[in-house]
């Protein structure tokens, strides 16, 4: 028998501003799954890795992962690019959530593996509604394991 787990979502974001954004309208949007919020690239890969302040801590599973672009240290496209290379996180679910829109960006970060491709939008009333419509998807997305369990929705 499969069972659900619940889904911790992992939000790679160095805007203090943006992170509280987006996790209060993921919480009035319902949303009661733990969030876990890093401002910097390196921050995001020692966390999925148990590494530097976070050694020895096993991260949770299921993850999904929302990812900026423009972080300090290692950029969102670095932190995707060495996810997907590496078989302990290649499988999580990886989703940009940036204020860049270039097409050539967004088929950047297809090609390096991501899930989806969001644009923050700049107007603070749509900003809310694209988390909102977010937190929706999110809540009929389910996550297969190699070992049968059904990784976790919002």
């Amino acid at each position: 028998m499969t069972k659900i787990q619940e889904l911790t979502i992992l939000l790679v974001e160095d805007d203090r501003g943006h992170a509280r954004l987006i996790e209060k309208n993921l919480r009035r949007a319902d949303v009661t799954n733990n969030i876990i919020i890093v401002n910097d690239g390196q921050q995001a890969l020692d966390y999925l890795h148990g590494e530097g302040k976070y050694d020895g801590i096993e991260p949770p599973k299921p993850l999904l992962v929302l990812l900026d672009l423009n972080l300090p240290v290692l950029d969102g496209y670095q932190v995707l690019e060495r996810m997907k290379a590496d078989v302990r996180t290649q499988r999580i679910p990886v989703i940009i959530l940036t204020t860049t829109d270039s097409i050539r960006e967004v088929s950047r970060c297809y090609n390096l593996g991501c899930s989806l491709y969001m644009t923050k939008p700049v107007d603070y009333k749509q900003f809310s509604g694209a988390i909102h419509k977010l937190a929706s998807f999110l809540s009929f997305v389910t996550i297969p394991d190699g070992e049968g369990v059904l990784y976790g929705q919002v």
